[in-house]
């Protein structure tokens, strides 16, 4: 069973262990996204202790680079798992993404702290998958 929550206009959904957040349907995060999100992941990591985290990025096409960073340093201080739905191709362009994300077998993609190397797009099954749990 999934349970649903709001947080200011995120959307975030419990699937067990795993918090997924919906930001909405923005193709071009700006700074105050990047605001409203941090302060929802503060929420999350800090106040209720979760450590496996995911963020819906089907529909975003720009992000702040500070996104990532943001991740990273959660990753590494709290020890929290992130993952990211497939994003639109210019997120996957960026450096960041490149080097530090990997491709699951649940279709998402996982933070590492090291460099990954390869990257393969999600397959079709795997976005049908990913598409019945972010619906």
């Amino acid at each position: 069973m999934t349970l649903q929550r709001n947080f200011k206009r995120m959307l975030i959904e419990v699937h067990g262990d795993l918090h997924l957040l919906h930001v909405g349907e923005m193709d071009i995060w700006d700074g105050a996204d990047l605001a409203l999100l941090r302060e929802g992941l503060f929420k999350l990591i800090e106040k209720e202790n979760c450590r496996s985290i995911a963020i819906d990025m089907r529909f975003v096409k720009y992000i702040p680079s500070g996104f990532f960073g943001m991740l990273f340093d959660w990753t590494e201080k709290r020890g929290v798992q992130f993952a990211l739905t497939p994003p639109q191709p210019n997120v996957q362009k960026m450096l960041w993404f490149q080097k530090f994300f990997q491709l699951n077998e649940a279709g998402m993609y996982d933070l590492h702290t090291e460099p990954v190397n390869a990257m393969m797009p999600a397959s079709s099954e795997q976005q049908d998958s990913l598409m019945m749990v972010t619906t």
